[in-house]
Parts: structure tokens; C-alpha cells; sequence
């Protein structure tokens, strides 16, 4: 039996889209296998524990990223960007993915600084994108569907040091042009999908649980679990945007 360390960064702040789901499938999945899950919370004003083995940076409207960007960047900025290059795993959700870019500049100049772990940029735009989103996602050679519901101003692009998480199917994306969806640089990956995220994701869910087992020292590839009930989620989510699974 391994435990899976996960440091769940501003709980209270950053928690618009229900991101304690995620938390709780990863919890589900790993207890399925034999594993079990620590959830070690951080608010501001707190040091950002190094020993994790996942990094998790949830979503927030523009008032609760500004709380805690000064926070991220200050103190906890550097130790992120280290454990991530030692290996740890990163998941940051619409506005965490904003944060854990370089940072994002409003419509009217205000600007807020990020944490650079992913080479992106964000600046708003005029309007929101908003609505359900479907993406063909690579992560290390394998590939799978993604689907999720995206709202958000922000317009990001990547830099070099980041690949797309993957490619728009319908939806509006990283920017509504471009056609690509997220970032992802080693092991670390933003996003604008929420809902949340991981219930009708199950192919992504487990990704991040395998990097994260092996970043505990135990590389496990994980079981197939009975993911009816997801994939028939994910299925009525293609079905509303005109897909097929």
C-alpha cells in the first residue's frame, strides 16, 4: 500500500468550481487499488510543504486570485517551481492555471503576477468564453478525451517551455483561436476544464495518480476500475456538444 501526499493549496479561496470533487476522485481511485490519499491544506501565510507528491492549485474568481497571488509568488513561489522540477505533479484549474503561469493582465491593465512552473500568459479579453468544451489530450505518448465546462476572460498563450495540454475539439480553448486547450511542462498541468474536472475524466485521473505514485517511489501502472458510470457521464457531456464517444 503507497500513500499519495497531496498539498491542497488555498482550499477556501480557491474553490469556485467545485474542486473538492477532484479531491475526492482521486481519493476514491486510489482506495479502489489498495492506496490511500493525504490531503495536507495551505493557506496563506503558510510554507508550502516540499515533500508533497501532488501540488493542487484550484479555481477562483478574480478577487479570491488576487488574496492569494502575493502569497504564491512570495512565498511559496520558488519551492514550487523546485519540486516540480524534482518531479512532483501539479494540476491548476482556470484561474489556478492562470497563477501558475507567468500571470495575467486585465482589460484594464491591472496586472497579476503568477509563478512561472508553466510557460503561459493570460490577458483578458472582452468578453467571457464560456460553455462545454471537448479536447484530444496528450500527456507522454498516450492520448484521451477530456471534456469539461470553461468560463473565463482570459485569453493565454504558451511560451516554449509548455505544450498544450491538447487540441480543441468544440469549445473555445486557451483562447478562442488557437485551438489548443492548457499547458503542460514535465508533469505539471493547467487548464480551463472544470465542473469539476475529473468525475467524467477518468483516463486523466488516473494519469495524474500514476505520475504521483511514482513520484511516492512506488511506479505503479494502475488497474482498470468499472468506470461505467463515468464514461456514461462523459458520454450525455459529448452527446450536448453533438459528439460521439
Amino acid at each position: 500500500m503507497a500513500t499519495v501526499e497531496i498539498c491542497h493549496l488555498y482550499p477556501r479561496e480557491l474553490n469556485i468550481y467545485a474542486d473538492r470533487g477532484n479531491l475526492a476522485v482521486f481519493a476514491h481511485r486510489l482506495a479502489a487499488r489498495g492506496h490511500r490519499l493525504r490531503i495536507v491544506e495551505v493557506e496563506p501565510g503558510d510554507q508550502l510543504p516540499t515533500g508533497a507528491h501532488l501540488y493542487y492549485l484550484g479555481g477562483g474568481q478574480d478577487r479570491d486570485q488576487l488574496m492569494v497571488a502575493d502569497d504564491l509568488r512570495g512565498t511559496k513561489g520558488q519551492r514550487l517551481r523546485e519540486v516540480v522540477n524534482g518531479g512532483a505533479v501539479m494540476l491548476a484549474v482556470c484561474g489556478g492555471f492562470q497563477l501558475a503561469g507567468h500571470g495575467y493582465t486585465a482589460v484594464d491593465g491591472t496586472r497579476m503576477d503568477g509563478v512561472g512552473v508553466l510557460d503561459a500568459d493570460t490577458i483578458g479579453g472582452p468578453t467571457r468564453l464560456i460553455g462545454n468544451i471537448a479536447i484530444e489530450a496528450e500527456l507522454e505518448g498516450e492520448r484521451g478525451r477530456i471534456v469539461g465546462f470553461e468560463n473565463h476572460a482570459g485569453r493565454t498563450t504558451l511560451g516554449t517551455g509548455s505544450v498544450p495540454l491538447g487540441r480543441v475539439i468544440t469549445g473555445f480553448g486557451n483562447d478562442g483561436a488557437s485551438g489548443f486547450e492548457g499547458a503542460v511542462t514535465r508533469r505539471a498541468i493547467g487548464t480551463y476544464l472544470h465542473g469539476p474536472l475529473l468525475p467524467k475524466n477518468p483516463w486523466l485521473a488516473d494519469r495524474l495518480l500514476e505520475w504521483a505514485l511514482e513520484a511516492a517511489g512506488t511506479p505503479v501502472s494502475l488497474d482498470p476500475l468499472d468506470d461505467a458510470l463515468e464514461i456514461a457521464a462523459q458520454r450525455v457531456a459529448l452527446r450536448r456538444m453533438g459528439l460521439t464517444a
